[in-house]
């Protein structure tokens, strides 16, 4: 520091035994230095505290399949400007990439095994570390079990999960959502042989008694002509063992993160603005947006 003084500690002692006059200060510069050196022990003793940097917004978003997850967090990102992460798409970035943990989870997929909890939690580890995720992240159906969620706590700590948004549906609605879906595998295009029917099912020709059943046959992309296709797990009973896995595996956790757990009713909430609002609002009113 200039003036060549020193901000070490003080001797108590030493300072009490220098007269309390000034009687020990010859001259103006003599006091000048005292002054200077007294406040430079002041501004080292109430030095401001260092800057805590902001906790991050960690969100897990749940619900079962067909449920709308994939609909709902693109604009959860939106609004807070977070990634959004799957489980799936960070193994396939970390393979890609080379990592180590990315290496390892190639060789078990290349023999056939299963990812097994550690490397997906090393995934994990790994990618909410990237600039990205500063302010924070959305968790998409992660974690799937309760041995999953006390090892995402053990990466998480000191922090926390912020919030947790369970999206419910009934099975029924599900089986009606996901079983009346087909697909134009080139495009990606979806349809619904309820909700978003292609014009080849001609449902609204009231000349058709009874109303066409869906088939390949009359079921053809709108623009192409090509016929559509379903999924291998899109059918009920494929939906049903997904469905079971989900309700003894998934649903438990809501009570391991009771406190920040927020459910919505799908089956009440249907027009996508009105979903939209009710999330607006519930992330206002946790000090987030």
């Amino acid at each position: 520091m200039g003036n060549g003084v020193s901000t070490s500690a003080i001797n108590i002692d030493d300072e009490l035994k220098k007269p309390k006059d000034g009687a020990d200060l010859s001259d103006f510069d003599s006091a000048k230095q005292e002054v200077v050196r007294l406040r430079a022990i002041l501004a080292e003793a109430v030095k401001p505290p260092a800057e805590v940097p902001p906790s991050r917004k960690i969100l897990i978003l749940f619900g079962p399949p067909g449920s709308g997850k994939g609909t709902r967090a693109p604009f959860i990102v939106n609004e807070l400007g977070i990634p959004q992460l799957s489980t799936g798409d960070m193994l396939r970035e970390a393979v890609a990439k080379g990592t180590e943990v990315g290496k390892i989870a190639a060789e078990v997929m290349k023999s056939g095994g299963l990812v097994d909890d550690n490397i997906v939690l090393n995934v994990v580890r790994e990618r909410i570390k990237c600039d990205d995720c500063g302010k924070g992240f959305i968790l998409d159906g992660f974690p799937r079990t309760m041995e999953q969620a006390k090892l995402l706590s053990e990466v998480l700590a000191p922090e926390t999960v912020s919030l947790v948004i369970a999206l419910s549906v009934s099975d029924e609605n599900l089986v009606e959502r996901i079983c009346g879906r087909w697909v134009h595998k080139a495009s990606g295009r979806s349809y619904h042989i309820k909700f978003q029917p292609p014009k080849s099912l001609k449902r609204d020709d009231p000349t058709i008694q009874p109303p066409l059943v869906a088939v390949s046959e009359n079921m053809l992309d709108d623009e192409t002509g090509e016929p559509l296709m379903q999924r291998q797990d899109d059918t009920e009973a494929a939906l049903r063992d997904r469905l079971t896995n989900y309700h003894s595996m998934t649903v438990p956790l809501l009570g391991y993160y009771a406190n920040v757990v927020t459910t919505l009713d799908c089956n009440v909430i249907q027009e996508k603005d009105e979903m939209k609002r009710i999330i607006h609002d519930l992330l206002v009113s946790k000090g987030m947006v």
